[in-house]
């Protein structure tokens, strides 16, 4: 598989719209869904903007709005794996709009394929990958324009787990620990903060499934999609 891995900002300057991507973003947008969909929801709406986030909500009432940062008028949920763990979302449809997962997602939306990930999500993903025999994945890096050590450390992970039978994670979680959005996150420098969120945003493949993200009508949706396992003796 030939994995490249670039940030939000790299990509208008591609010459061709990506076959595959997968879009990173460990802490928060993508761990903060897996949680969206483990709490029973049916599917993400990805907001271009706070505006059509409201508006959306004010189109189809039952449904509910997530923002990053702190709680704001309008809004149901902040962007926080550890303040969703008590939320019944069942049934329900969650728009969501984030500093830069949710930008990743729809710079990419033109992709054959579009996959929003994370750590806790990280083998089915690759597993996907896998199936779906996939020879050039771009990888979004989507925190910091691309250097966001937690965001490549998943996104490289993943790219390995791809095409390697065996991938010690250590070295990769270690990375995202030690990152920049960890240390703001543990310190609390950004609000909308719950103290778990950055063990809940290391948990590696803490969910079974893979997320995708396709257009429907004029939406760009992100759903939960089962990767079946691989058996122990099957080949990469």
């Amino acid at each position: 598989m030939d994995a490249h891995f670039l940030g939000i900002p790299e990509i208008p300057e591609l010459a061709e719209t990506p076959s595959v991507a997968v879009v990173v973003d460990v802490m928060r947008a993508y761990t903060v869904a897996a949680w969206v969909f483990a709490q029973g929801a049916e599917k993400i709406v990805l907001a271009e903007s706070l505006d059509d986030a409201l508006a959306l909500k004010t189109a189809h009432p039952d449904w509910m709005a997530l923002k990053d940062g702190p709680p704001a008028p309008g809004f149901d949920m902040v962007n926080s794996p550890g303040m969703l763990r008590s939320a019944d979302l069942r049934g329900r449809t969650v728009v969501q709009k984030t500093t830069a997962g949710t930008v990743g997602a729809l710079a990419v939306k033109e992709a054959s394929l579009v996959l929003c990930a994370g750590f806790v999500v990280a083998e089915a993903t690759a597993r996907l990958l896998r199936a779906r025999q996939s020879d050039r994945v771009t990888f979004v890096v989507t925190g910091e324009d691309g250097r966001a050590d937690e965001d490549l450390a998943c996104a490289q992970y993943i790219a390995r787990r791809a095409t390697e039978p065996v991938t010690d994670p250590t070295e990769f979680l270690h990375r995202a620990a030690k990152s920049r959005a960890a240390t703001e996150l543990a310190e609390g420098v950004r609000q909308g903060v719950h103290p778990d969120d950055v063990e809940l945003c290391l948990e590696l493949d803490r969910f079974p499934f893979a997320m995708t993200a396709e257009p429907e009508g004029s939406l760009m949706v992100l759903r939960p999609y089962a990767v079946p396992p691989r058996p122990d003796n099957a080949p990469v």
